[in-house]
């Protein structure tokens, strides 16, 4: 039992250290950008959120959560219950009013999946219907339903992330990871070398990639920059930062550490492939298609061109035997996924790019195991074009 505690406490070390950076560049980039109150106020929430984030995905951190537990409903909603508190208690003290609006939707939606999972009584490695059926409804109203105010750290801030987005994560983490103890979702930073050059190496083969085709076609042009090299570093590193932690590590969580992982987990149980990436793409090609067809402008037949070449590398992989069965149909069909909820940009040639992406940071996600690194490409892919002096003409 010392040993396992000591585990846990040399891993919740680790939280409040990648915590402690976090709050250096908190308050250095936040000094000249928000009132003295506004940063005082958020402070406490800072760490306290940011200290979870770091620490509740690791290994022993979540085996010690668990065993507290004990599948009791009781003690199962208490950290959800701590995340709706400390989300109320955030607008309140900035004069909102938590009845207002949808807000008051909040503890349903962060209750509910750690309620399924515990009724559930079932912690097996097994994936069912029930684990993506839960997967769904909780993430559909997260991008779906407008929260609001925007709770950003500071409130009136824009680098760092929202109590809102940070408050879903860690229910989402908490559910899946702590509660369902799901395998291998890889949510906690940790530096390696080698993981590093994994990301930078996939980021610059994948923008290259991007680079023939958007130039090819007029998505991509050459402007240049207008700034000192010391202003555009600065630029640069606080926007990939914030690229980081509002938007990246958010979509890699839910596409790569909790779909892409159950769909590989649910493929390889099932010990044949064939049929997931039989279905998985006739169904994705059409959807890709009705995608296409329903947006305005030229190539629309390209997301579906891209889905059809993602799925043939994902086949020729596949009968290699050289990964576990399952690993690169899963990812096919994550990117796909992740390409066609990009309609939004109202551009076809991003939605099919967006689906190369995702292929991207998955394939990241494999070889790293771990959402901070697929993240990182995300943030950079995210930023290549202030990098390298690119607009993109959408």
């Amino acid at each position: 039992m010392k040993k396992i505690e000591s585990k846990v406490r040399d891993e919740l070390i680790q939280g409040g250290v990648w915590t402690a950076i976090l709050t250096v560049l908190f308050l250095t980039i936040s000094r000249d950008k928000s009132s003295f109150f506004e940063i005082f106020s958020a402070l406490g929430f800072f760490i306290l959120l940011y200290f979870l984030f770091f620490s509740i995905g690791r290994d022993e951190v979540s085996k010690w959560m668990r065993s507290f537990i004990q599948n009791k409903i009781d003690k199962a909603v208490l950290f959800p219950t701590l995340l709706i508190v400390l989300y109320y208690s955030y607008i309140i003290l900035n004069g909102y009013n938590p009845l207002t609006g949808t807000v008051f939707m909040l503890p349903f939606l962060i209750y509910f999946p750690t309620l399924v999972f515990v009724a559930k009584q079932n912690n097996s490695n097994k994936i069912d219907w029930l684990d993506f059926a839960t997967f769904v409804l909780f993430l559909l109203p997260t991008t779906l339903v407008e929260f609001s105010p925007d709770t950003h750290l500071p409130f009136g801030g824009s680098v760092f992330d929202s109590v809102y987005r940070l408050v879903i994560m860690l229910a989402a983490v908490y559910s899946f990871v702590v509660v369902r103890n799901i395998k291998d979702v890889g949510f906690y930073p940790v530096f390696k070398w080698k993981y590093l050059l994994i990301a930078v190496g996939v980021w610059l083969a994948f923008y290259a990639f991007v680079f023939v085709i958007g130039y090819s076609v007029d998505f991509i042009k050459f402007v240049g920059h207008d700034k000192t090299f010391t202003a555009l570093l600065a630029i640069i590193g606080i926007s990939v930062l914030s690229v980081f932690l509002h938007t990246a590590i958010f979509e890699e969580l839910f596409f790569r550490g909790l779909l892409q992982n159950l769909l590989a987990k649910r493929i390889t149980q099932e010990n044949s492939w064939k049929p997931f990436w039989k279905w998985g793409g006739l169904s994705l090609v059409a959807l890709s298609l009705i995608t296409g067809f329903s947006m305005e402008g030229n190539m629309q037949w390209f997301p579906a061109l891209i889905t059809i070449f993602l799925f043939t590398a994902a086949y020729f992989i596949e009968r290699s035997g050289n990964s576990p069965k399952g690993t690169y149909t899963a990812l096919a069909i994550s990117s796909v996924l992740f390409g066609l909820v990009h309609y939004h940009s109202g551009s076809i040639i991003f939605v099919g790019l967006a689906s190369i992406g995702g292929w991207a940071y998955g394939y990241t996600y494999i070889k790293t195991k771990n959402v901070f690194y697929a993240a990182l490409v995300h943030a950079l892919v995210n930023n290549s074009h202030l990098i390298f002096g690119l607009a993109l003409m959408k």
